[in-house]
């Protein structure tokens, strides 16, 4: 911990780089097809209320500027853009900081670490410039920093700025512009754009960072969408996320680059199935950010929380059992109103928003005939509210003022409303702009006809609303909304874990790689975590006595082999000695194999726990249902070590298969409780042991009264 408090303390973020009183392009140009000219008219375009120079040695005047030749001729300046080639930036910087007093750079230009080996070389130059002088620094290899005071980026779309809109960070700049020109054509509007380049200063976790430790909770930002590709301080990216979404923040993100481009051979269920990706998953949802997979999840994702900013729809909902109060989802259900003139798209949201856990609940009785009589004959109020086509303005608005007033099971509405082209929208979408400045329940508008109905759609938006074009995507990102946990509370709670004899154990282990059997389950009993009774032996006559005193049937394991069921090593409700004998003489025949193991025989559901140590992420457990389905259905869950009761519990509660832990056709479901307990409990055992690398429990053995581990693999490497 003590790295990240030393980075809690560094942060080169400053006034000059947010807020400067005056900006040097360094290679500005008349040529706005290129780069240096398209800042100048950018900075130019957007209003900049301070000083803007320009060094260029071959122009006079650049877009209405007076030019310097020479950095020397300059006079002080507070920020410098630099759009020159690699090999001039070093002299640059230092000239500028050491004789311009300079304390902040944006590098535009490409051509360092993320090229060679000798740009790498010409990068630490200017790290190490920056650090002498205290200068902030973004990039190199950036498209620039856009905030409400300078627009200093070379990229088109400009997005409309607003300080209630979101800050958008990302760790690529052509990925930046695609993100923005999805977010521009909904609506969506900013208040600052990051692109951090190489990110060799300032990362995103920087960037988080400075919002966290600045936030004002009146006029700051309270949507942060992030593109990442590297996550190079994942405790900084937790602790800052957690600290923001705790103060009302909410936190979207892509993480590119998760999968693995092939598979290693992997001697465990963990490592098969536990990737980058599973370290990430565990990371966002110890964090509560929510995690997107494309362009348009995350802007429509920033569209949601905008419709929703002023509402309760997102606040964190109690959860139902004290033991883990601290990490509930947000809405356990949330019940949408769909307000539609096509009942098509209407079906489609209604469909989405079900198979995501949302609720499109039936209205009826007197309140539904009572608005049925205010529409068309032939209209529908079941939900979807179909008003069709021919609806009016007045009735969109009559259908919503029943939702937000007389419909007290209504959580948010979904108004889908479009034209086939022979009526003009300006009047509807005048009703719907005064409803969402009105309703209490947020609003979320669909309107499908850009094309015919381009203009209305651009004055609406023009009001500061957003639109969802489609309303599939609209129900999708919901789902993942509500879907994500909220921050996982970050103490360590020992729960009884013996730490001095774990430290015993593994200090005692002569040589790395998995364990005896005996070995795991002194482990496992640091933990508390229950096991079957079992005996490994290579003396037939031992085994057969410790199966007559814990009684049969038994079950017998080859021991040595790693994959015993493939070797046809695992034999189950052996009933009699004669039979166990014979086992015991097959197995021992099997290469590699040094023992057998017989276990007391239990009926139960078949779950699953593993972990595995993933560099700078620390240990990511996984739970789900064990066997056989680990591996054909990969129905698990992932969380970061170590866990919080919550975390346990949203981890359980998320899987597939979580009816089948609950109980389906008059079977009693598992003791959620307890299996929460041992994922808890081995998290934090883990906390406390590097050393282990991987870790499997397969099967654990769950029924309504216990929950007990049958079969265990622990790999320890101490490199």
């Amino acid at each position: 911990m003590g790295e990240l408090e030393g980075a809690l303390l560094y942060n080169m973020i400053n006034r000059e780089l947010l807020e400067p009183q005056s900006i040097v392009v360094i290679g500005g140009s008349n040529n706005v097809h290129k780069p240096g000219g398209a800042i100048v008219r950018n900075i130019l375009q957007g209003g900049f209320k301070g000083t803007l120079r320009v060094v260029n040695p071959k122009e006079d005047e650049v877009q209405g500027i007076r030019v310097f030749h020479d950095v020397g001729e300059l006079p002080p300046t507070e920020l410098a853009i630099l759009v020159v080639p690699a090999k001039l930036c070093p002299d640059n910087v230092e000239r500028l900081a050491k004789e311009k007093g300079t304390k902040a750079f944006i590098i535009i230009s490409a051509g360092f670490g993320e090229e060679t080996k000798a740009g790498a070389e010409l990068e630490q130059r200017i790290l190490g410039t920056c650090a002498e002088y205290g200068a902030a620094l973004i990039g190199p290899n950036c498209i620039g920093l856009l905030n409400r005071n300078h627009h200093s980026v070379f990229t088109k779309p400009i997005p409309a700025l607003n300080p209630k809109g979101v800050d958008f960070i990302s760790g690529s700049g052509a990925t930046a512009v695609f993100i923005l020109e999805s977010a521009v054509i909904k609506g969506l509007q900013f208040n600052s754009v990051w692109s951090i380049g190489n990110g060799k200063q300032i990362g995103i976790e920087d960037v988080l960072q400075y919002m966290d430790e600045h936030f004002n909770q009146e006029t700051d930002s309270h949507v942060k969408l992030l593109y990442i590709e590297n996550i190079s301080n994942p405790d900084k990216l937790l602790f800052h996320a957690s600290n923001l979404i705790k103060k009302g923040c909410r936190i979207a993100a892509i993480k590119a680059g998760s999968s693995e481009s092939g598979s290693r051979a992997a001697s465990s269920h963990t490592g098969a199935i536990a990737s980058s990706d599973s370290a990430v998953e565990a990371l966002f949802r110890k964090a509560g950010i929510v995690r997107c997979f494309s362009r348009e999840e995350l802007t429509t994702a920033g569209c949601i929380f905008m419709c929703a900013a002023d509402s309760s729809l997102f606040t964190p909902q109690a959860s139902h059992s004290t033991l883990h109060a601290s990490h509930s989802t947000l809405h356990s259900s949330l019940n949408f109103a769909i307000v539609t003139h096509a009942g098509g798209p209407g079906v489609m949201l209604t469909d989405a928003l079900s198979k995501g856990g949302l609720n499109v609940p039936k209205l009826e009785g007197p309140l539904a005939e009572e608005l049925k009589s205010k529409l068309f004959p032939g209209s529908s109020v079941a939900n979807p509210i179909d008003i069709l086509a021919t609806g009016t303005p007045e009735q969109l608005g009559i259908a919503i003022d029943y939702c937000e007033q007389k419909f007290d099971n209504i959580d948010a509405i979904a108004v889908i409303y479009g034209t086939p082209g022979l009526t003009t929208l300006y009047e509807a979408y005048d009703t719907l702009h005064k409803k969402i400045l009105e309703c209490r329940k947020p609003i979320f508008p669909i309107l499908p006809c850009q094309h015919t109905a381009g203009p209305e759609v651009a004055e609406f938006l023009q009001k500061g609303h957003v639109n969802f074009s489609d309303e599939v995507t609209l129900a999708t990102a919901l789902s993942q909304i509500m879907q994500t946990p909220q921050p996982a509370p970050p103490e360590v709670q020992l729960y009884g874990i013996d730490i001095p004899q774990l430290h015993k154990i593994i200090s005692g282990i002569e040589t790395d790689g998995y364990v005896s059997p005996q070995t795991v389950r002194d482990i496992l009993s640091c933990a508390g975590i229950p096991m079957v009774p079992e005996m490994v032996s290579g003396r037939k006559e031992e085994l057969v006595a410790f199966a007559q005193r814990i009684g049969y049937p038994v079950v017998a394991k080859v021991v040595g082999p790693i994959h015993k069921s493939d070797v046809g090593g695992v034999t189950l409700n052996i009933r009699t000695p004669k039979h166990l004998e014979l086992e015991f003489e097959r197995m021992m025949q099997i290469e590699g194999a040094t023992g057998v193991m017989v276990q007391k025989m239990l009926k139960g559901t078949e779950l699953f726990i593993g972990a595995k140590y993933e560099e700078r992420f620390g240990h990511v457990v996984l739970c789900g249902l064990g066997g056989i389905f680990v591996e054909v259905l990969k129905d698990v869950r992932s969380g970061l070590a170590p866990l919080s009761y919550g975390e346990a519990y949203s981890m359980i509660h998320s899987l597939r298969g979580y009816k089948i832990l609950k109980g389906t056709r008059g079977q009693a479901g598992i003791n959620e409780q307890k299996y929460a307990e041992i994922i808890v409990r081995l998290s934090t055992l883990l906390r406390f042991a590097t050393e282990i690398k991987e870790m499997d429990i397969n099967p654990l053995l769950a029924d309504e009264n216990d929950v007990v581990a049958v079969d265990a693999r622990i790999l320890i490497e101490r490199k």
